[in-house]
């Protein structure tokens, strides 16, 4: 037998009011956007990246805004700088209800055979790793409140690998299968984990990729969407993951990749 249909606003679907989130690598690009698109939904948004100038540059452009949020820098390749990121913010806000794993890193662009041990290690540490260990501290939070959103950027790499890019893309494949195991464990907690999927987007980050004209046009030429996309394509996937909006959503994976996927 069916639930009775109960009439819903738009804002009691996607607002975040009262709701606290934790972006990582937030200082610029696809974090940055999130944040601010969280802050404008009615969160408080903690604002995590290497740097605490960089942080509390966005943290006092969301204030400026009438968002509130905060900056705490982390390296999120350092658990005991993790772990006073996740204790300061329940003592800032009193809880988690939103993880944003955003943070990533590619220092390698080329075949995989000259990829070098420690490029192989610090790919799988900040793309990975991190991500699984602040899950892990975020989760008893979370798992004493009932509920919980965690969403990890992830990549149209990890379905398909790019050219130039072989150990990301096995980096985003092991993060894609870790969104699956967290999600299938932590559910009964009432805790969702989904993965966010982009294609070539126009960020800081993947610059080596669009600068140049050769290497961008193998990228987009073939699309059915013949572009790059821009961070405000992103972020909304990120607000509906992070909202009640998806409510019935966990262990999946959301594409905005211009086509790449088809």
């Amino acid at each position: 037998m069916e639930e009775p249909s109960v009439p819903i606003s738009e804002r009691q679907l996607f607002g975040l009011d009262g709701k606290v989130a934790l972006v990582t690598g937030a200082s610029k690009g696809i974090g940055e956007e999130i944040a601010r698109l969280y802050a404008r939904f009615g969160a408080r948004v903690v604002v995590s990246s290497r740097r605490q100038s960089s942080v509390e540059l966005v943290a006092a452009g969301i204030r400026k805004a009438g968002g509130e949020a905060t900056g705490i820098a982390a390296h999120i390749g350092d658990s005991d700088q993790l772990r006073h990121l996740v204790d300061r913010t329940v003592a800032l806000y009193g809880g988690i209800d939103i993880l944003v794993n955003n943070a990533a890193t590619n220092p390698v662009f080329g075949p995989a055979v000259d990829c070098s041990s420690v490029a192989f290690d610090k790919i799988m540490q900040v793309n990975v790793k991190a991500a699984f260990e602040l899950a892990k501290m975020v989760f008893p939070v979370m798992k004493k409140q009932g509920r919980g959103s965690i969403i990890m950027m992830s990549s149209i790499a990890g379905q398909t690998p790019d050219p130039g890019l072989g150990i990301y893309s096995v980096s985003k494949a092991a993060l894609n299968m870790l969104t699956k195991v967290l999600a299938r464990e932590w559910g009964p907690d009432g805790i969702r984990v989904n993965a966010i999927c982009p294609g070539l987007i126009k960020t800081k980050f993947s610059q080596a990729l669009w600068d140049d004209e050769a290497i961008l046009g193998r990228f987009v030429n073939h699309l059915p969407i013949p572009r790059m996309g821009s961070v405000e394509e992103i972020s909304p996937l990120a607000l509906f993951l992070a909202s009640e909006a998806s409510s019935y959503c966990t262990g999946s994976f959301f594409y905005a990749d211009g086509g790449t996927n088809i």
